[in-house]
């Protein structure tokens, strides 16, 4: 699969859920891209923004898109790797506002 194909998949998954994707297409491609090397490394779509074990049982809060999602958008319009966004953040209406890792630590392979 390409990261263009991958694109096109989740949005059409995502967007009737209310979830965008950034509308700084390079940031989404990057991430995408990095989606697709996590598979192939690890079996599975975990998120490049953070470190996976390679365990899909430990991975499964970080697997795309990351149970952290909701949360991240609700309360600050983006996820915490800015691939998915509300409409109102890509249209600027809301601040871009650094989001804090929700992961908790315990979690975390290091």
């Amino acid at each position: 699969m390409t990261a263009e194909e991958l694109y096109t998949v989740l949005k059409k998954l995502q967007e009737p859920q209310g979830y965008f994707f950034n509308k700084d297409r390079e940031v989404v491609f990057d991430l995408l891209n990095g989606l697709l090397i996590n598979k192939d490394r690890y079996g599975y779509l975990s998120c490049p923004c953070r470190l996976a074990t390679g365990d899909y049982a430990k991975d499964k809060d970080i697997i795309c898109p990351c149970v952290y999602r909701v949360p991240d958008v609700k309360e600050y319009g983006s996820c915490y790797c800015g691939l998915y966004v509300s409409a109102d953040w890509n249209d600027e209406k809301i601040p871009h506002v650094y989001v804090p890792e929700r992961r908790p630590p315990e979690k975390m392979p290091f």
